[in-house]
């Protein structure tokens, strides 16, 4: 058996796959201060979900932003390659990957052979991530992030936030709100803007966005985004049905591998 855990800056994961490549069993759990704690417990729960023990495990490779902090991995290895092998693995032709986490966006091309061509991170900005939409929906709209999504499905006339700055899109929305807006408004409005938040940063790079584009990380969850990049970009995405795990089983394959 071979596991990969990605410890994020929102939740931790951790997968179980056969010498085939075969997943076995997943977890995901939030990420909390001690990061070492959270590689242990939901290496654990892993574990007992597939009826298995350590010893029947042969290599552990931690990746993301807590990878340096699993202290029984065997490897660590960035997220961008992690992030492309778990995608490719469950989609084989994909050509773009976007991933958008609790605090930082990925965009990653890949090229005729599967390669990893080029890719674009946002990292120093909340803008473009899960905080941008958590902090704005729950602080503001009072809204669970797990609404949002629907909610903004509902909208005939979403509002334009133009703001990339969290705070600034903040007092756009309370200004929305005074002037007596509906929040499937406001919720498909901030769909709208973090899907033109991450597409920019992509073709900032001169990613071009070719398909299949494959869309992971906690935030391709929310419908209301799925379908916000769709539109921007015009072109069909694809959501896997646990788009959370992808860079954690590329972190298992990798292992396998060396092993």
């Amino acid at each position: 058996m071979f596991v990969g855990i990605d410890i994020g800056s929102a939740t931790s994961k951790a997968i179980i796959i056969n010498g085939e490549g075969r997943i076995l069993g997943f977890s995901v759990i939030p990420t909390t201060y001690d990061l070492e704690s959270c590689g242990k417990e939901v290496f654990k729960l892993v574990l007992n979900q597939t009826g298995r023990s350590e010893k029947d495990v042969k290599k552990v490779i931690s990746t993301g932003y807590g990878r340096r902090c699993i202290s029984f991995s065997n490897k660590t290895m960035s997220e961008i390659l992690c992030h492309a092998e778990g995608t490719k693995r469950l989609f084989p032709e994909v050509k773009t990957i976007i991933d958008i986490g609790g605090q930082d966006s990925k965009i990653i091309e890949l090229d005729k052979e599967g390669s990893i061509n080029k890719f674009e991170m946002n990292d120093k900005c909340a803008a473009g991530t899960g905080r941008f939409l958590e902090v704005l929906s729950e602080r503001i709209l009072n809204l669970n992030v797990e609404e949002l999504g629907p909610l903004s499905l509902k909208s005939k006339d979403p509002c334009t936030i133009s703001s990339i700055c969290t705070v600034f899109a903040e007092s756009e929305i309370i200004s929305y709100l005074s002037a007596r807006r509906r929040r499937e408004d406001i919720a498909s409005g901030l769909s709208k803007a973090i899907a033109k938040r991450v597409i920019a940063i992509g073709r900032g790079a001169q990613i071009s966005f070719k398909v299949p584009i494959c869309f992971t990380g906690g935030v391709a969850k929310n419908i209301g985004v799925v379908k916000a990049i769709e539109e921007e970009l015009k072109k069909k995405v694809i959501v896997p049905d646990h788009p959370q795990i992808t860079a954690s089983l590329g972190a298992a394959l990798f292992a396998s591998r060396e092993v």
